[in-house]
């Protein structure tokens, strides 16, 4: 009955926009980027007038973990016209957070007013600061309207469209119990066993979905992995398969600048009281033991990290996570070809965790329509900022509810026909595209470093060439340590998008470059595709017992902007590769080389040695337009994106280091491209 009743009110609401369409229109037939005619209808069916009034909350519900310690989450429930819960059975999403349910709580509060709701929506759709220095701020404001505040919170749409959904706080976080396990294998447990809890309850059909963003789109993938029976399906927002590499240490280097603000604000909320309870006399005393065991979870690693000089004296919690066959290190990694369920992903050429995105997609054991990726040329606080207008992906809560409502209600609504993969082209315009890279029509070649000078990049240490054939000649270039990556894409990315604000620094890499080594292509003689992961090979010498590598793949602009597609780091003494996660072309050369990351297998460098890296550069999918350059950058420092172990700089000696071009051992970029350069 509710199905009939979701029906009628599907096709009321696309007669109310004054766009009817069949809810099924075009099935079978691929949708493009916006959706067509389906994608219509799965707006008009979140927009429109839903099955049911109201919300009902039942807060801070119980829900005891097999080892006996108790989670907390508040339950939405459609309701009536009165205000009552409905009887019906109802599917049911939920949403793992770390960071409280009072803060969704509090978000939701915000956006269900129509007056601050419709507020949000005008500022994303009417400020505009395109043409000013201060650009990027559009992008992050257009996210406030591309649906993904209501993917993050509580979604009162999909609520009263008939869906139950339950909000959990991560154990040892919110007002639940016990230690934070931070992503480990009893937080794994505790999400198994809270998506039995909820399709045994009675308000629930048995059929569970789960969402989220950033930590919680973690969550679902490490949940879908164990293949919990009542699950159907995830919508995953931003997530890693392996945090590790992201983000907390890629290439060796610590995320100096995300790590600590974000452990400081997960950390300071978990301590934040459950006051209601304190004032009714039925305060939590066992919530109150554990913050007390336990107030700062992984603060004590970071710090040794960042203040420990001698390798020898880290702390057993330090060499867990330097130590690539850990407990730790294999709880943090998941492997996608272990999911079952269909899984919508979304995530972005600059996000955080990028370097495993595409990567969850293509390892998924669902076929493409029931796995689908949408990326877009953002941030991870902009995810979704080019969503909702004409052409453009519809909005991260349309294509949630279509999702749900496809996997757990059964509804054919043609969302199975979108993208497969929708993604942004950077330099270009929104595409579909059947897979990523399209290996058919994608091939590698090298690009070499060479000394020779571009005509492009005087304003940076050195300007060189980048060239089909090997240049002439032996030179040695040395690039030192520095601090202009702080106004750099990558600063922008570690800040998850802060640092974009400012175009000089988010869209255009020249004041980083005036610390580096350019490498610059002729121009293109006709558009020209670049798809796929990047691999950057370097010969180079230390005058320390180590070296903190970083390279770019950027796209240069007839003006001069040099926009950075991608890249990727390395601490120099952890350049091991791990072969077992590594790929390469038949002649042996990297198309993405994965370092091992482990102190089992540094190897420190001897000054005045040669010694050649493996660099992996994200992969992306951009297009350099005709007139436009080719361009690699190498720097001797990242921060604030990466900074080594001080146990580990101290080795560096903060010291210049020099790259070595020389034809007999050649330093290139292997590059996965599609069209006619002209080179």
């Amino acid at each position: 009955m509710r199905l009939l009743l979701r029906s009628v009110v599907a096709v009321v609401a696309t007669v109310a926009l004054g766009q009817f369409v069949s809810p099924v229109a075009g099935a079978g037939e691929s949708t493009g980027p916006d959706g067509g005619a389906a994608g219509v209808a799965w707006a008009a069916a979140e927009d429109g007038p839903q099955t049911y009034p109201n919300v009902y909350i039942d807060w801070d519900v119980p829900i005891t973990m097999s080892d006996g310690t108790v989670l907390k989450a508040n339950v939405y429930h459609p309701a009536d016209a009165s205000g009552r819960p409905v009887a019906e059975r109802t599917p049911t999403v939920l949403n793992f957070t770390p960071y409280t349910k009072l803060g969704s709580m509090v978000a939701d509060s915000l956006l269900s007013v129509p007056v601050l709701s419709d507020a949000l929506v005008q500022l994303a759709r009417n400020v505009d600061f395109a043409g000013t220095p201060i650009s990027g701020l559009t992008d992050l404001t257009k996210a406030l309207g591309g649906g993904l505040l209501r993917t993050f919170t509580v979604d009162r749409k999909l609520i009263e469209s008939g869906y139950t959904q339950v909000v959990v706080d991560v154990r040892g976080t919110g007002f639940s119990q016990g230690d934070w396990n931070l992503l480990g294998e009893r937080e794994q447990l505790d999400t198994v066993e809270t998506i039995d809890w909820a399709s045994h309850q009675p308000w629930s059909t048995g059929d569970i979905g789960l969402t989220g963003i950033s930590y919680s789109g973690l969550n679902q993938l490490q949940a879908a992995a164990k293949n919990p029976p009542a699950l159907k399906a995830i919508f995953p927002v931003v997530p890693s398969r392996n945090p590790f590499r992201d983000l907390v240490a890629p290439g060796g280097a610590v995320g100096a600048g995300f790590m600590p603000m974000w452990l400081a604000a997960v950390n300071g909320g978990k301590l934040v009281p459950d006051v209601a309870s304190l004032l009714q006399g039925r305060f939590d005393m066992a919530w109150l033991a554990s913050r007390l065991a336990d107030p700062f979870t992984f603060v004590d690693a970071l710090l040794d990290v960042f203040l420990q000089p001698n390798i020898d004296q880290l702390s057993p919690k330090v060499r867990e996570l330097l130590d690539s066959g850990s407990d730790l290190r294999r709880a943090w990694e998941t492997d996608p070809s272990k999911i079952t369920v269909p899984t919508f992903l979304t995530g972005g050429w600059h996000d955080v965790f990028v370097a495993s995105q595409a990567e969850v997609y293509r390892r998924l054991s669902v076929p493409p329509g029931r796995k689908q990726i949408l990326i877009g040329d953002g941030y991870h606080i902009s995810n979704g900022n080019e969503s909702g207008r004409p052409g453009q992906p519809p909005r991260m809560d349309v294509l949630q509810r279509a999702w749900f409502d496809r996997w757990l209600e059964g509804i054919d609504n043609d969302i199975d026909t979108y993208g497969p993969i929708t993604m942004k082209e950077e330099g270009g315009g929104w595409i579909t595209a059947a897979g990523f890279p399209d290996e058919t029509a994608t091939e590698y070649r090298r690009m070499y470093l060479s000394p020779a000078p571009s005509g492009t990049g005087g304003h940076s240490v050195h300007d060189g060439s980048l060239l089909a054939p090997p240049g002439d000649g032996v030179e040695t270039l040395t690039v030192a340590p520095g601090l202009t990556g702080l106004c750099s894409r990558d600063a922008a990315q570690q800040t998850i998008g802060v640092v974009s604000v400012l175009d000089a620094c988010g869209k255009d890499s020249r004041i980083w470059e005036s610390n580096g080594l350019t490498f610059t292509s002729a121009p293109v003689d006709a558009a020209t595709t670049i798809s796929g992961p990047i691999a950057v090979h370097l010969d180079t010498i230390h005058d320390a017992a180590d070296g903190y590598w970083v390279a770019t793949v950027n796209d240069v602009a007839p003006d001069g902007t040099s926009a950075t597609l991608s890249s990727g780091q390395l601490v120099a003494s952890l350049r091991a590769i791990d072969e077992s996660r590594s790929t390469r072309l038949p002649n042996g050369d990297y198309t993405d080389p994965v370092p091992d990351l482990s102190l089992n297998t540094r190897q420190p460098t001897q000054p005045g040695v040669p010694v050649t890296l493996d660099i992996s550069i994200a992969g992306v999918d951009a297009v350099l337009q005709p007139g436009h350059r080719l361009r690699v950058d190498v720097y001797a420092g990242n921060f604030p994106k990466g900074l080594p172990p001080l146990a580990i700089l101290v080795d560096t000696g903060l010291r210049p280091q020099h790259l070595l071009l020389d034809p007999a051992e050649p330093s290139f970029v292997n590059i996965p491209m599609r069209g006619n350069p002209g080179w």
